[in-house]
């Protein structure tokens, strides 16, 4: 049965710097929770100041629900040897609205194309084991609108369907923005749509 998915999984904070060697060659990892893209070159640009011997600072990311953006970059190293290697364990990982970074210090032994893959591709396993991976819920806000006399009515159906409320406004009249879970959007939009007297929209 094909259901809706309504959660997904990402980190709250970075996780704690790894270190994986191969054959002289330093690889350190790191996880980052990212919520635009804009967030991505001020990580990187900072990791390369904290390892200014190093030669590479290669990373992926990925952001969004519904809709995925994501990009792997290799940062001079062959083509498709660093950053798609790093996007893989996102994917392996199920996680969205991430920066998985991996700073190369080259020990002296070329490791080829098929070395740098294999250690790119563990040192982002590593970094990612260690990163405290959490479970969120996707969900939708609507805004209603509404008058005093009819806040009983609307707070019955917040509370029956246990939703939260994001802001309330009480001036002339009342408007509240109120989450949902995703897979219970359209349930909800329903229920206030056909209640005379209240608006609803998203």
């Amino acid at each position: 049965m094909n259901k809706e998915k309504d959660t997904y999984l990402t980190i709250d904070k970075p996780s704690p710097e790894i270190l994986y060697k191969d054959r002289k060659s330093k690889f350190f990892g790191y996880v980052f929770p990212i919520t635009t893209e804009d967030d991505v070159k001020p990580i990187i640009e900072k990791l390369k100041k904290q390892h200014h011997t190093a030669n590479h600072v290669c990373y992926a990311w990925q952001l969004g629900t519904d809709t995925i953006r994501y990009r792997a970059n290799d940062d001079g190293e062959p083509n498709n040897s660093a950053g798609l290697p790093i996007y893989g364990q996102i994917q392996a990982y199920d996680l969205t609205n991430v920066l998985v970074a991996v700073a190369r210090i080259f020990g002296g032994t070329k490791l080829g194309v098929g070395g740098l893959i294999s250690a790119y591709k563990t040192a982002a396993q590593i970094a990612l084991d260690e990163a405290e991976i959490k479970k969120k819920i996707i969900t939708k806000l609507y805004t209603l609108t509404f008058d005093y006399k009819d806040m009983n009515s609307v707070m019955r159906v917040i509370k029956q369907k246990k939703l939260d409320i994001v802001s309330q406004k009480l001036e002339a009249n009342c408007t509240y923005v109120i989450s949902v879970r995703k897979t219970k959007a359209n349930e909800i939009f329903t229920i206030f749509n056909t209640m005379q007297y209240i608006k609803i929209k998203d």
